[in-house]
């Protein structure tokens, strides 16, 4: 519990579940006690085998194996998870605020639509915080001329939408979102008459303003076709301003954040860092102009939903005794286009729910000194720059439009060159940080390794989400996505930072556990379960057991196992509040991830480690679909996805369905004992029903989301060529 410091009452109190720590703990106890009569079962009859099943039997071993210490890495989540109630009411006033700049990144309107971005970025200027402690700075990272007119106008919009917010208390600040609300119980008025017919006025200026910004995103179309491009354009800098107060009456001026249009210097002979790289010249940038202390994170397409979440955060940087080590606040992603019926786990329910609470339960070192010698070394060449870093530094004013604010913005541009990093240790040391795709993830525990501890706020069920964003709502994005996620993880899994190696003696050792079950999720995932859908069928086919028979005391173990991990899932989804369909989603997309995306991202990241590969860094497409949101709305998988995500799946349950047909032929008419074979039945009818979506559309479906007959014919071939080889193996 944290004391304010001008009244007694706390501003945010952190509280853990008794109960859901005592079942967590009690069923790791039980499920290790089954793993190790499991190993020891594997290790005591390993050379007892026939020579033919050695092989599958070892690869079968490893798999448990793998999967048993992904398994034993996950528990550092259950074990103390805790859960933060604020009170930003509770802040001293708002002249004792310190000032905020809020970060977004873009790379370009082809995935990223401009007016989406242009929503997110009023939402944050109107966020329920100090206008003049409050700056807001776009990214724009491919310098495209309708990204900064539609900041130009959504300048001169925020001057209709700011007024309207504050004066009638309106909750969901993002102009596209509250239009698209059927009810008007957004505000605070005490008129309703006056209120609708502001709100008529509003509503008009920002249709107005959406047709403004469409015309010229048609219209650069044309011009953006110059001597620049997305990769190869100098630095842009703008500040929007207001032309002229004079003349106006004090009510008529109207409090603005401070809005900055930054567009980072790229050359194709530079390598550019991706996000990471526009993240550090938007620290650079902004130590010039504004240089706040905080710093607000959002993605282009995670608008704020509750005004109060930057006074949120502010209640654990005003406590005295988590504010000297406290790095950041996290909040959870949420997102607005989630149906009841999520079919791609787009919600990563397990992330915000289970993943992020244990971790805040972890607490790590105390905070480390920071040497601050040799800055220019460190920090580059400029004096600006570097006497931005001093306590005493005093905030630039750039409202006085004279020769020190035309300096600042040369200097800025300077700061944002793709040069200015060369030769320090800025650029050397710190180089793997942002060359990885998966750079928040590896800056926060890097961070926590240094003494720097965190805070997760999720908002009750009772409370709006603190940022609300759009998700992904077809399989060829989500899978994309994760080949995305999957590399960089496992980049960090590979590196000199490995949670397991260079988190060990650097944190907790719970705290080093969940971070590299996060780091190597996807790897330890993928092979094991590739091993699964593939193995036992094969020899089901062939009537070779490989695991014990019904009456073996030992079948009772693995038995134990395989319904002890679903059973804890299912215990996790409920007490999130979500239905039982939200385990069975949550199990197939799983499975899914792990024979597709989690694969190749694996093997995507294995290639940079050796230097057969370049980095690259895929943007998640946020153009919305309307057939594809109709048939994610109708809960039906949308099948038009790469053949490399598809064929995999369909290869997987067509040697499933054939192992299933040919073993239970052999139980029926060919005198097999189905006792030895009971358990590669389970494990395939298992896999057969979590993924019947994939054989529905195969067979069943006739709209366009089906799987294509050609992928079909391409997955027999595959099946037949797997099945043949493997039986003939078997046979030499």
């Amino acid at each position: 519990m944290a004391s304010s410091s001008s009244t007694s009452l706390p501003l945010h109190i952190c509280h853990g579940n008794k109960l859901t720590t005592i079942i967590n703990r009690s069923h790791a106890v039980l499920h290790s006690i089954a793993i190790s009569f499991l190993i020891y079962y594997r290790t005591s009859f390993l050379f007892h085998q026939p020579t033919p099943i050695i092989i599958p039997w070892l690869l079968l071993f490893t798999s448990e194996l793998i999967l048993s210490f992904i398994w034993f890495l996950g528990r550092a989540y259950i074990w103390r998870p805790v859960y933060r109630t604020v009170f930003p009411e509770r802040l001293p006033n708002d002249d004792k605020l310190p000032a905020i700049d809020v970060f977004i990144c873009t790379t370009g309107p082809d995935k990223e639509p401009t007016i989406g971005v242009m929503n997110t970025l009023l939402s944050a200027m109107a966020l329920d915080y100090p206008p003049d402690k409050l700056h807001v700075y776009l990214s724009d990272d491919g310098g495209y001329a309708i990204t900064l007119h539609a900041m130009r106008e959504s300048w001169s919009f925020a001057r209709w939408w700011l007024p309207f917010c504050r004066r009638f208390g309106i909750k969901t600040r993002c102009p596209e979102a509250y239009f698209s609300r059927t009810e008007n119980r957004d505000s605070d008025s005490e008129n309703p008459h006056n209120f609708m017919v502001e709100r008529e006025k509003i509503k008009e200026q920002y249709v107005l303003f959406k047709e403004r910004v469409r015309r010229a995103g048609e219209e650069s179309k044309f011009k953006d076709k110059g001597v620049y491009t997305a990769s190869d354009h100098p630095s842009c800098i703008e500040v929007m301003e207001e032309n002229s107060k004079e003349g106006l009456l004090e009510d008529q001026i109207i409090e603005m954040p401070l809005l900055v249009y930054v567009s980072r210097e790229k050359r194709t002979s530079q390598f550019h860092h991706f996000k990471a790289g526009a993240v550090n010249v938007l620290l650079r940038v902004s130590a010039m102009l504004s240089n706040s202390p905080y710093i607000l994170m959002l993605d282009c397409d995670m608008y704020c939903n509750d005004p109060t979440s930057a006074r949120q955060a502010m209640c654990f940087h005003f406590d005295p005794e988590m504010s000297p080590s406290l790095a950041f606040v996290q909040f959870p992603q949420a997102f607005r286009d989630i149906r009841e019926n999520d079919i791609y786990d787009s919600e990563v329910r397990s992330a915000y729910t289970i993943l992020w609470p244990g971790l805040d339960g972890l607490k790590g070192p105390v905070l480390s000194d920071i040497d601050l010698r040799e800055l220019k070394d460190s920090f580059g060449p400029s004096n600006e720059f570097i006497n931005s870093l001093r306590q005493d530094y005093k905030k630039p004013n750039l409202n006085d439009n004279g020769e020190a604010s035309n300096m600042l913005l040369e200097e800025a541009k300077v700061l944002a060159s793709c040069s200015y990093e060369d030769h320090t240790k800025w650029g050397k040391e710190v180089g793997f940080l942002y060359d990885s795709v998966a750079e928040d993830f590896l800056t926060g525990f890097v961070m926590q390794c240094k003494g720097w501890i965190s805070a997760y706020v999720a908002p009750s069920s009772s409370s709006r989400p603190q940022f609300l964003g759009t998700s992904t709502t077809n399989l060829n994005d989500l899978l994309t996505q994760g080949i995305r996620w999957g590399s960089g993880l496992v980049d960090v899994a590979l590196s000199r930072f490995s949670p397991l190696f260079y988190g060990s003696s650097r944190t907790s050792f719970l705290h080093s556990m969940g971070f590299a079950e996060l780091s190597l999720f996807p790897l330890l995932y993928c092979l094991p379960l590739w091993c699964f859908a593939t193995i036992p069928p094969l020899y089901l086919l062939n009537g070779i057991p490989l695991y014990p028979e019904v009456s073996d005391p030992y079948f009772s173990v693995f038995l134990f196992i395989f319904l002890s991990s679903l059973s804890k899932h299912l215990h996790e989804v409920v007490v999130t509040g979500r239905p039982i369909r939200k385990w069975m989603n949550e199990q197939r997309i799983w499975m899914i991830k792990s024979v597709t995306c989690h694969l190749y991202g694996s093997l995507d990241a294995i290639l940079k480690k050796f230097d057969l590969r370049k980095a690259s860094f895929l943007t998640t497409n946020k153009v919305a679909d309307d057939e594809q949101f109709k048939l994610y709305r109708e809960g039906k998988f949308d099948f038009r996805a790469s053949t490399i995500f598809v064929a995999p799946l369909v290869t997987v349950m067509l040697v499933n369905l054939a192992s299933i047909v040919g073993g239970v032929y052999r139980i029926m008419f060919m005198g097999a004992d189905w006792r030895k074979m009971f358990g590669q039945v389970l494990l395939s009818f298992y896999i057969i029903l979590m993924n019947y979506v994939v054989i529905e559309g195969m067979v069943l479906r006739k709209d366009k989301g089906r799987i294509p007959l050609y992928v079909n014919v391409l997955s027999i071939v595959f099946s037949l060529i797997f099945l043949s080889l493997g039986s003939i193996i078997i046979s030499i």
